[in-house]
């Protein structure tokens, strides 16, 4: 398989010769049999993480096409370290860090605007135009305000409040302690309140 070929997202997905038994292997099996050379293992492996890792690289990154790009890049880092995945049967939290650091690594090159389509209570429509005019102002305000933040601050407000990880959860994956990711969520939403305040002043 082809791990650097370009396209929109779904030519990430694993084609029909992914045969039904390999999707019964843990990440633990896949990782060893991908190591000892199989394109079909890391095709498994590529099918089960590539929502995950696109979805979070379009949070970050608000762009599908700038969002690939880094998935594609993760994808083949995580191909050519393989063997430094010390523990496999935690291959997902592994290969969320690469993704991760892609996207900050990404980001350092240039501003971005994040999209908050599915900000809770932010509803996308309402049948008021002037309420949806007002709910458009104010996801563009949003989408302002998160573009100023830190990219750590961002990831782990992303991950927090739009993602539903938890503190646990994200300490394992980014290597992070709790009360940092705590300090990095507490700021994100102070900075982000005194932006909003700022506009509608």
């Amino acid at each position: 398989m082809d791990v650097t070929r370009r396209g929109r997202p779904s030519s990430l997905r694993v084609k029909a010769d992914v045969r039904p038994d390999i999707r019964n292997l843990s990440d633990a099996e896949l990782v060893r049999l991908a190591i000892g050379g199989s394109d079909r293992a890391f095709g498994e492996l590529i099918r089960r993480y590539q929502d995950l890792l696109f979805r979070h690289a379009t949070r970050m990154t608000g762009r599908g096409d700038e969002a690939e790009d880094v998935v594609q890049a993760a994808f083949i880092k995580a191909h050519r370290n393989l063997a430094k995945c010390r523990n496999p049967d935690r291959f997902g939290a592994w290969l969320f860090r690469i993704g991760a650091n892609a996207c900050k690594d990404h980001l350092k090159s240039r501003r971005v605007t994040v999209g908050v389509d599915e900000m809770p209570g932010l509803p996308a429509t309402t049948g008021d135009p002037e309420r949806s005019a007002e709910m458009g102002r104010l996801r563009s305000e949003i989408e302002t305000a998160l573009q100023s933040l830190a990219p750590e601050q961002r990831e782990a407000f992303l991950m927090k409040h739009l993602e539903g990880w938890s503190y646990s959860e994200m300490s394992e994956t980014l290597r992070v302690s709790i009360p940092a990711l705590k300090m990095r969520v507490h700021r994100a939403r102070e900075e982000l309140a005194v932006l909003l305040e700022s506009y509608g002043s």
